[in-house]
């Protein structure tokens, strides 16, 4: 391999030729070997700092113009608008098992940028310090590149995953109307509903969720930038911070402003855990929808049987024509890895000592590792088990008319405790509710058809 030599504060490194990062990328890349190509830095972060610093620059050529000139700027803008597409992903090797405010990641952008930038401008006028990373810090960045990472992710791919999985169900409901079924509570047989109000339960605890998550992204959308190394904003010129949150919101879209106190932002995470803790809902609500569908779909024919979904790949190396519930089983596996992020996220963020968080990319990892998740999960969910659901129409008449709960209905006519005797006699003699309540004496077999009517249960 082919070496160039690159220098820093600490002297001459040796950096691979064909990359464009330099010394303190490269010194963190040697000092860092933990979890190298498995867990880098998340490209969301890659490409949120991308996104700050030609915001950043933008700001400066209007705050600083004497020092962030017009072709300063040009070259960093283009190199920019290359990291935000992903054409630059490969220099960008950290790791997140790094410093804990994540100053490596930020001079790994910093580096980049000013080595792609010179490239561009076709000779060498950018410094990594001092014009990529003009008015700013490491301690201002990362969490700013966190928040930007954060609600792009949140507003643009998880959000939209849900409403996808939202309407399916909102087409099941008006597909499998007035299908009466058994309703089911602590496992067991309980008063008749319909298949389309099950599916209802569904479906609003996921409109819930993405209210809630709609809720978390206000607090998220206040950036840190300007704030520098402690909160002062030391080395930023005065509005610094407005006119940056400005120009990432120009970017990307979104309502992004500046942090109203800026040593808040810097040492405290609670916008993230708020975030994440709505995430963790979804998650929670997400594992119960795949365990009901794979009990509704149990057997096929010794469990509950009452709805068909895809079978999309053999289920057993050993038992010949066994399909499995697949799909519910990745959901509720990564609901779990959900949660147990959720413990990573708010222990991170507990960390927090005097002017600084000092555990943010580990942070930001698993808010978007369970983000990302969540979101490829429900449209793998979505495609190819929701959208095949299909109502077991023999099997829930069955399930429905075997159930001893629908003795409820006789109560306002015999009573409780005549009812319960009612329900334990055919239980106990393996006979229909209407035979048991003949017998006791409690009404006669005409009484009971009058009065005897589940499906008016619902």
């Amino acid at each position: 391999m082919e070496y160039r030599i690159e220098h820093d504060s600490m002297g001459e490194v040796k950096v691979p030729a064909d990359k464009l990062w330099a010394a303190q990328t490269q010194r963190s890349h040697e000092n860092f070997e933990i979890g190298v190509n498995i867990e880098t830095m998340p490209m969301e972060i890659i490409h949120a700092f991308g996104i700050l610093k030609k915001a950043a620059a933008q700001a400066n050529s209007k705050l600083r113009p004497e020092k962030m000139t017009a072709q300063k700027l040009s070259a960093i803008q283009t190199a920019c608008d290359e990291i935000i597409a992903g054409k630059q992903n490969q220099n960008f090797p950290l790791v997140v098992w790094q410093t804990g405010s994540g100053t490596q990641s930020n001079m790994n952008a910093n580096e980049v940028i000013a080595n792609r930038g010179n490239q561009i401008a076709g000779e060498k006028i950018l410094h990594p310090n001092d014009d990529v990373n003009m008015s700013q810090s490491s301690n201002d960045t990362f969490p700013t590149a966190m928040h930007i990472a954060a609600v792009l992710m949140l507003e643009d791919k998880l959000i939209p995953a849900v409403e996808t999985l939202i309407a399916t169900f909102k087409r099941l409901e008006e597909e499998n109307e007035g299908i009466v079924k058994s309703g089911r509570t602590h496992l067991q047989d309980a008063t008749p509903i319909t298949f389309s109000q099950e599916i209802s339960g569904w479906r609003s605890s996921l409109e819930k969720d993405v209210e809630l998550i709609k809720r978390s992204i206000a607090p998220l959308c206040e950036l840190a930038l300007g704030g520098t190394a402690v909160g002062t904003g030391l080395n930023a010129p005065k509005g610094f911070g407005e006119v940056v949150a400005k120009e990432v919101e120009n970017l990307t879209g979104k309502p992004f402003v500046t942090a109203t106190n800026k040593f808040h932002s810097l040492t405290s995470k609670d916008e993230i855990v708020f975030a994440h803790g709505a995430i963790k809902a979804l998650a929670c609500d997400m594992m119960k929808i795949a365990n009901d569908v794979r009990w509704l779909a149990s057997g096929p024919r010794d469990g509950l049987g009452e709805i068909f979904i895809p079978e999309n790949e053999p289920g057993s190396s050993i038992m010949p024509g066994k399909v499995n519930p697949t799909q519910c089983e990745a959901v509720t596996m990564v609901a779990v890895q959900v949660m147990g992020n959720d413990v990573a996220v708010g222990m991170a963020a507990s960390q927090g000592n005097f002017e600084l968080n000092v555990f943010m990319p580990v942070c930001i990892y698993n808010f978007l590792q369970s983000a990302r998740l969540l979101a490829e999960a429900i449209l793998s969910f979505n495609k190819n088990c929701a959208v095949g659901i299909k109502a077991n129409k023999e099997k829930m008449h069955h399930n429905l008319h075997n159930s001893l709960m629908l003795v409820t209905a006789l109560n306002p006519y015999i009573g409780y405790e005549n009812a319960a005797k009612t329900a334990k006699k055919a239980f106990k003699d393996n006979i229909s509710l209407k035979e048991a309540c003949v017998e006791l004496g409690f009404l006669t077999a005409e009484k009971f058809d009058e009065v005897f009517h589940p499906e008016q249960m619902v």
